[in-house]
């Protein structure tokens, strides 16, 4: 080595031990928080290096209160392995799924545990700010936590989205949100709150644990009240320039009245088709009567099974061809291999309506994707919340992993 690189050496050695600590920290953490409890053979196997270097990295996030003994696993001659886990406490996290009529709420902690779920009725609420913080301190009450030991809020909304601002442009639903709400909230609850739109977020649950599990790409289909489309590409949701990628209740329809602007089009284009009251109608039409369109829909497919040339049958006929028209239209942008039908009418079609409109698509364009329904119990939207803050929690988590010196 010369003489005039040597000081540059010099100053670069001392830096290399502590970050190959930071790194294997890193890789350690991640693994348990992942994967759940692992012993030191685990983790030597997953990370590549020795067991004694495991059991350095475990100390340091021992004494960091990240990781702990969680149990004994059963092996075979000699002593049980001790199996190693993320502390549940080191962060917690809130989900939200705000509605007009109804705001639901968990908590879970950093392994992803559930420790209180809550819905409240909002009654009329004018102020969002309020309404989301007293449904957040019944969570925490429940849970036995305060605010300021959440690290991530992240509600689901109908509407528009400001993809720069996160804050809503457009919520037909929610008039009273505004843009200067996640900025409240975050200073309400001193802590880092985020809104994204309900459909993207049910998309995302869909990806992480229902049919498209995996996929990278992929159409999700919101069908209920309103119309929403999530548009999965390289497994990220396209969100548009402005936020408004997806809300194909503006989608244009032959025979249908023309959108108008920013007025939602509850009786023109694909909504005045395929949206919730027009649902309800075309079931009325048919002798189907439901206090929602998903229960005028249970009813058409309880008279089907019972008569499979009877009304019901002409009823689903007549609304796979309604939404055949929207899934077409995506397809012909998009193309996509799967079409995953969701939201309360996509859940109440089920088999029977993904089957005709897997039918009906081909003799629009010239795509032909597979069409199923959404298959993720219970509420997708605050499923797909709590996903998405647990992830930023826990990437808080391994960022708080800094380089020690030697």
């Amino acid at each position: 080595m010369s003489e005039v690189n040597a000081p540059e050496a010099r100053r670069q050695k001392p830096g290399t031990p502590s970050l190959l600590r930071e790194l294997n920290d890193r890789a350690a953490l991640d693994l348990l928080l992942t994967e759940g409890p692992l012993t030191r053979a685990q983790l030597s196997e997953r990370t590549g290096v020795s067991k004694v270097t495991v059991s350095q990295m475990l100390a340091r996030l021992e004494d960091r209160g990240l990781v702990m003994v969680a149990g004994e696993q059963a092996g075979g001659r000699g002593p049980n392995a001790a199996l190693y886990s993320v502390v549940p406490s080191s962060a917690y996290v809130a989900g939200l799924y705000v509605e007009f009529d109804q705001v639901s709420a968990a908590i879970a902690d950093v392994t992803g545990r559930r420790v209180a779920d809550i819905s409240v009725d909002p009654n009329g609420a004018d102020d969002p700010v309020g309404m989301v913080r007293d449904a957040m301190g019944q969570a925490c009450e429940r849970a036995g936590i305060d605010f300021s030991d959440l690290s991530a809020v992240v509600i689901g909304s109908p509407g528009v989205l400001d993809p720069r601002t996160g804050a809503p442009r457009l919520a037909v639903n929610l008039p009273t949100w505004h843009e200067g709400v996640p900025e409240a909230l975050r200073e309400v609850l001193h802590t880092p709150v985020v809104i994204e739109n309900d459909v993207k977020l049910a998309a995302m649950a869909e990806r992480a644990c229902g049919v498209a599990a995996g996929l990278d790409d992929f159409a999700f289909v919101w069908l209920g009240g309103g119309l929403g489309l999530a548009a999965v590409m390289n497994g990220q949701v396209r969100r548009g320039v402005g936020g408004a990628a997806g809300e194909i209740g503006w989608l244009p329809v032959h025979g249908a009245p023309l959108p108008a602007g920013n007025e939602h089009p509850s009786k023109a284009g694909l909504q005045a088709v395929a949206g919730g009251l027009a649902v309800q109608t075309l079931a009325a039409e048919h002798g189907f009567a439901g206090a929602t369109p998903a229960d005028a829909i249970k009813a058409a497919l309880a008279d089907l099974a019972d008569n499979p040339r009877g009304q019901g049958g002409a009823f689903m006929d007549e609304l796979a061809q309604r939404v055949s028209i929207g899934v077409a239209a995506v397809c012909v942008v998009l193309d996509p291999g799967l079409v995953v039908l969701g939201g309360p009418v996509g859940k109440a079609g089920g088999a029977q309506l993904a089957a005709r409109v897997t039918a009906g698509v081909p003799r629009l364009c010239l795509a032909g994707p597979t069409v199923v329904p959404a298959s993720v119990p219970g509420e997708p939207v605050l499923l797909g919340a709590m996903q998405a803050a647990l992830a930023q929690a826990r990437a808080g988590l391994l960022g708080s992993l800094g380089t020690v010196s030697d």
